[in-house]
């Protein structure tokens, strides 16, 4: 990790605002050469689960995707992000969960029924013992199509509502909830949103296929949600990549990390002290 990084630590209004609202968009993350070749990656995979029986004119959500290529790996510990990952969450963290979602145009007739509202993490939202329940994790999506108008395929948010243990939906099913709005990104940016947020994903109506690649970063202590295989990646990662690719001492280690288990800490200490507590 270059000490360059620091540059893009987080800011107090920018934590003051993913605090509040539960979302931060960060616009131009990713450059236009970055976005291109990300996007030749995207459309491999695909273009390989087409091949493999992927209905195309359905959506697919594709875990796992990091090994797929290097540009994804990249991206794990991108210096323009991850200050702002530690700056939310701290430096016990690693990427729990990863997934792309390629979403092509439905060819459907736009109606008004209401999206399928939900929060991230299943059974974490019944069993934990708080109130609001706890952010624990969040994404940070980057988007690779133009989403920067509405219909197409955009997830749509209800800002502030991840301090809302339960969402009121319309009667009838049709319409969406109080509040609720469309994210309309442009290519190369970077959404953070917390798991908390309740939030849909949305038909596309357009003639636009939209491409999204999702990162979930957490606490160690979280198991991971997909299937995995980022351990091959170890070898030839640096330490820090290597922690936020899932790499520890012991399994104590997650819970009362020495400083073999979080290099990430070890690196903060020395450049950014007010960050390593």
């Amino acid at each position: 990790m270059e000490i360059s990084c620091l540059q893009y630590r987080i800011t107090k209004e920018e934590k003051k605002e993913f605090d509040e609202t539960g979302i931060l968009m960060i616009e131009d993350a990713l450059s236009p050469a970055q976005v291109e070749a990300l996007t030749v990656a995207t459309d491999r995979v695909y273009e390989r689960r087409v091949s493999e029986g992927h209905d195309p004119k359905s959506a697919l959500f594709f875990p796992n995707f990091i090994p797929e290529d290097k540009g994804f790996v990249d991206l794990v510990d991108y210096e323009k992000i991850v200050p702002k990952v530690w700056g939310i969450l701290g430096w016990n963290i690693y990427l729990y969960h990863g997934h792309l979602i390629v979403t092509p145009p439905s060819g459907k007739t736009r109606d008004n029924k209401t999206f399928g509202w939900h929060q991230d993490s299943g059974r974490m939202n019944v069993e934990m013992e708080s109130h609001p329940r706890p952010r624990m994790s969040f994404k940070v999506a980057y988007f690779l199509s133009d989403t920067s108008q509405e219909g197409r395929g955009n997830f749509w948010v209800i800002p502030g509502s991840h301090l809302c243990d339960t969402l009121a939906l319309p009667e009838g099913g049709e319409g969406q909830p109080d509040g609720a709005i469309p994210v309309l990104a442009k290519p190369g940016t970077a959404v953070f949103f917390d798991r908390r947020l309740w939030h849909t994903a949305t038909p596309n109506w357009s003639d636009i296929t939209r491409k999204v690649l999702f990162y979930g970063y957490g606490y160690r202590w979280i198991r991971t949600k997909d299937d995995m295989t980022v351990q091959d990646l170890w070898e030839g990662s640096d330490l820090i990549r290597r922690q936020l690719l899932g790499d520890g001492v012991n399994c104590n280690g997650h819970y009362t990390p020495t400083d073999a288990d979080v290099p990430l800490r070890v690196w903060l200490r020395e450049h950014s002290p007010e960050d390593a507590t």
